[in-house]
């Protein structure tokens, strides 16, 4: 997503989604929002509170993986080995998330990058369920497309604002 441009010409990474969309688009409420940043679950990465009165505002990344924590938590994954699964994704820096399954037997999730690593834990009895990445990653921006996005220098409101447009545009200029 590094450099990719959305509406007037604003990069992806200086798109931010307010609390209420990103709860919107991840599917949670308001309430786990706040818990999970304040505890260091899922932080905005564009910008934290800095106290009362002050927007968290969350960048794509961050709302799917938001979705990925709920997808986790309806499964009954305990939030202790979400906490680790997202402590994992963050040290290598969110990289190919989307190309990415996450496996879990409801006591540790695993990181599959392919298909043999997914047959491969199956066939060990290990996993029971599974997230296909990619399929999260498109529902986010699905509704995202239909919420409100912010530009993180100018505050302009950015409505019905998809990561991805400008990005295929421009692919097919180039065909």
């Amino acid at each position: 997503m590094s450099g990719e441009s959305g509406e007037g010409g604003a990069a992806a990474e200086e798109i931010g989604y307010r609390g209420p969309t990103a709860c919107a688009a991840a599917g949670i409420t308001y309430r786990q929002l706040d818990y999970w940043a304040r505890t260091g679950l899922v932080e905005p990465s564009v910008r934290p509170a800095y106290g009362s009165g002050t927007q968290r505002l969350y960048s794509f990344r961050d709302v799917v993986v938001l979705k990925i924590v709920k997808r986790f938590l309806d499964t009954g994954v305990s939030l202790q080995n979400i906490r680790t699964t997202v402590q994992h994704l963050r040290e290598r820096g969110f990289r190919d998330l989307e190309r990415m399954t996450l496996m879990s037997d409801g006591a540790t999730v695993y990181e599959c990058s392919s298909p043999d690593e997914v047959h491969a834990l199956l066939q060990g009895g290990q996993g029971v369920f599974g997230i296909a990445v990619g399929v999260v990653w498109r529902d986010v921006e699905s509704a995202l497309s239909q919420l409100h996005g912010e530009r993180v220098d100018t505050g302009e409101t950015l409505v019905g604002h998809n990561p991805t447009d400008e990005l295929a545009r421009r692919r097919n200029r180039a065909v």
